[in-house]
């Protein structure tokens, strides 16, 4: 790689690194436009440039993920309850979402990651308060929605939390647990969708070098350098805004994404 796409990805995974702190996003919310646009100018295979971008997006969540609630368990806010119930849906759905976007057409993905990302912007935007009684499902209910986590997730190479603390807040788990919680769910979705999108990759000609299946290694490697050091830092900062502030940078963040995807999709 040349040394203006080297410091291009650095400043790329310091800031998703942050982000996957600040909101609990994973960081692929950031990740896969960019990611799109840069294997956009460096010419790659245009039928894989939305499927590389989101596995490289997916497979960077690994690390950050990691970096991100370690800051987050330290202020306590991780509910492992709820973690270990959402899991095992989530590394089922989180294999079978790659494999279902390599079924589909980069113009198709694109189109499909503006949906959801506008979706889940518009739910925290609205912020309407749930009923009081409302509370998280039983065990049978979490591993459901664990699985539709996962699914969307590993489909779009985010780390869930543009699902799950929409999710978790309409259950009435406050905004700083639920983006603590969703940086933990990050893990199992990366891990899972990485090892799908490897799988289901090895088995399509025409990938560039450096690629692992639809991985591109390099960038994988800059971004999650410069992203597990900047998570901590989005994690001390989430935990000083007030609700309503954390709720609109998240919402806002997600409509900006979703615009771009919707333009590559239609381009």
């Amino acid at each position: 790689m040349d040394i203006s796409l080297v410091a291009g990805l650095l400043a790329l995974g310091a800031a998703v690194g942050f982000a996957a702190g600040l909101l609990g996003i994973g960081g692929g919310m950031l990740l896969v436009p960019f990611m799109t646009m840069i294997l956009t100018a460096k010419q790659f295979p245009e039928e894989h440039i939305v499927h590389m971008a989101i596995a490289t997006s997916l497979a960077t969540i690994m690390f950050t993920s990691l970096s991100s609630v370690r800051a987050h368990h330290k202020r306590g806010a991780v509910l492992w309850r709820v973690v270990g119930l959402l899991a095992p849906g989530i590394l089922i759905g989180s294999w079978v979402g790659p494999w279902i976007g390599a079924k589909m057409d980069s113009t198709t993905l694109a189109l499909s990651f503006a949906v959801f990302v506008a979706f889940s912007a518009t739910q925290m935007l609205i912020d309407k308060k749930p009923a009081a009684s409302r509370e998280l499902p039983k065990a049978p209910g979490m591993f459901g929605a664990g699985g539709v986590i996962g699914v969307l997730s590993g489909l779009v190479g985010a780390g869930g939390g543009f699902v799950s603390v929409p999710f978790m807040t309409w259950c009435n788990v406050t905004i700083h647990n639920a983006v603590a919680t969703s940086a933990a769910l990050g893990f199992p979705i990366a891990l899972a969708g990485t090892l799908s999108n490897i799988y289901f990759g090895l088995q399509e000609s025409g990938l560039p070098d450096g690629s692992l299946g639809f991985i591109y290694l390099p960038a994988l490697l800059v971004i999650a350098i410069a992203s597990v050091t900047t998570a901590p830092f989005g994690a001390r900062v989430a935990h000083s805004l007030p609700v309503k502030s954390l709720k609109k940078v998240f919402a806002v963040l997600l409509y900006l994404l979703a615009a771009y995807m919707l333009y590559k999709g239609l381009d």
